[in-house]
């Protein structure tokens, strides 16, 4: 794969800013949506408060597997050990990982939950943590797989450092469709 010319490599301040700066403000701003999905959905969280103990760790695990996915795709492309290539079986092992670390992170997320639950007396039964959990926690994990690859492939070709941009764009993009996700699927179960 060719190094297209551009920022890749370079440790300039400036140019650093130059290209984070507007990325953040954009950012930001659409961060403000997963804010106020979580606004619309306070009468459930009131309701259901143990869905309101997830929602920190659903959003927080989903940007960290979207920023380890990002960290071992940039790693590998400044060692030149990728291409992108479908048929490249290393980059099918780190979406493979990233799954499975999902699966079992999530799946602990609702078993934990459902233990406070018995302590605190909630009122969510375990099978009902689990599917919200899950569906919610591995479609988040997808979107963690994808925005890592888009984001990364497309800083390479913009000539952009992918380290200076993959993480921020994929843990945003992460908090606000895993929030809209979240509520989204847990309304579904719930009936709201």
């Amino acid at each position: 794969m060719q190094v297209p010319q551009g920022s890749l490599g370079t440790w300039s301040a400036k140019r650093i800013v130059a290209n984070m700066l507007p990325l953040l403000v954009v950012l930001s701003i659409i961060v403000l949506w997963a804010g106020l999905t979580l606004e619309d959905a306070e009468e459930m969280l009131n309701e259901y408060g143990l869905l309101a103990v997830m929602v920190p760790a659903m959003v927080d695990m989903g940007g960290n597997l979207g920023a380890i996915l990002s960290s071992r795709l940039t790693t590998r492309l400044h060692l030149g050990m990728t291409d992108f290539d479908r048929r490249d079986q290393a980059l099918w092992g780190n979406v493979l990982a990233i799954l499975a670390l999902a699966f079992t992170i999530f799946t602990a997320l609702a078993l934990g939950t459902w233990a406070l639950g018995q302590v605190i007396g909630g009122a969510l039964a375990l099978s009902t943590l689990l599917v919200i959990s899950l569906v919610s926690g591995m479609s988040i994990a997808v979107i963690a797989i994808v925005f890592s690859f888009s984001a990364t492939y497309a800083s390479y070709r913009l000539g952009i450092d992918p380290d200076d941009t993959t993480i921020p764009i994929v843990t945003n993009v992460v908090d606000v469709f895993g929030m809209v996700i979240f509520i989204g699927i847990s309304a579904w179960m719930l009936g709201f």
